[in-house]
């Protein structure tokens, strides 16, 4: 009996170790008012703290010196809701780190120092409503795919970062979309913000300071108009523009044709050659049974 008991011991003090950790265990200089929050606001972290509770709901991290987050982060507080992580020193978001946040409904990047939001960052976020990712100065980049998945998202912000254009495909997969915050940014009025600023306009009731709020930076003399100063024909020089896209379509259609003229051309001539050849043996032949 001893013996087994012995075997036991393991297993009993890691099974009393999660029970403590979820919901009882408030990490050392942090706050939990109650055993779903954890308060760890402006206590000089560098780093996320250990012994949260995996019951957490909602994660407050918000104005210390954190760089990243542990990729599986995410994965060990499934019930979490509710994350800021706001005024730290992100950098980037590792590949998969918001990848299993299935519940989080509110999370704020802002006022870090991320520089861009890559394909599928929050892949399998869609219940995601609120996603605050303003104030990140050396934000430049926001690849297309970035929101794929959010389909639950209202609230988007993307205010006063380092952005000089944006492609629409971005927006796309957010059916959802209510509000969207894009003033701020140095965006430069060329024929990359063409199709930009007619789904701006468009969806001009989204965007809370109205057309009037967000500016751009004209290509000739770099003055900053509003948006609301401009119209689609000022930017009809840009629709006779072909994008790079469309110059690597228009070569490779160019190489097919050429290729599919060459291939016929031959065929043909190869035919012709083959005709030539019967009729001339057929002439050989009716002189040969004349004689």
């Amino acid at each position: 009996m001893l013996p087994c008991i012995n075997w036991l011991q393991p297993f009993l003090a890691l099974i009393s170790s999660t029970l403590l950790t979820r919901g009882h265990n408030c990490p050392s200089s942090c706050f939990c008012p109650d055993h779903h929050t954890v308060d760890c606001t402006s206590k000089g972290l560098t780093k996320v703290p250990d012994s949260i509770p995996l019951d957490v709901r909602r994660l407050l991290l918000s104005n210390n010196w954190i760089p990243w987050i542990p990729s599986d982060f995410l994965f060990l507080y499934s019930d979490l809701v509710y994350l800021d992580l706001r005024n730290n020193s992100l950098s980037q978001l590792e590949p998969g780190t918001l990848s299993t946040s299935s519940r989080l409904v509110f999370l704020d990047l802002g006022s870090n120092n991320l520089t861009e939001i890559s394909y599928g960052t929050f892949e399998e976020s869609r219940s995601l409503i609120k996603l605050r990712l303003g104030n990140n100065p050396y934000l430049s980049m926001v690849g297309r795919g970035a929101f794929t998945g959010l389909t639950s998202l209202r609230e988007l912000e993307l205010e006063r970062n380092g952005l000089t254009t944006l492609d629409v495909k971005v927006l796309e997969p957010l059916p959802s979309l209510r509000k969207l915050r894009l003033e701020g940014n140095p965006w430069l009025c060329n024929c990359n913000f063409a199709r930009l600023f007619v789904w701006l306009t468009e969806n001009r009731h989204k965007l809370p300071t109205g057309m009037e709020g967000i500016d751009c930076s004209l290509p000739l003399d770099g003055r900053r108009v509003p948006l609301s100063l401009l119209s689609e024909d000022s930017f009809r020089e840009c629709r006779g523009n072909l994008t790079l896209t469309d110059y690597l379509i228009v070569i490779f259609s160019g190489i097919s044709v050429s290729v599919a003229a060459i291939m016929a051309s031959f065929f043909l001539a190869s035919t012709v050659h083959c005709f030539q050849r019967l009729s001339k043996g057929s002439k050989g032949d009716e002189e040969e049974g004349n004689d």
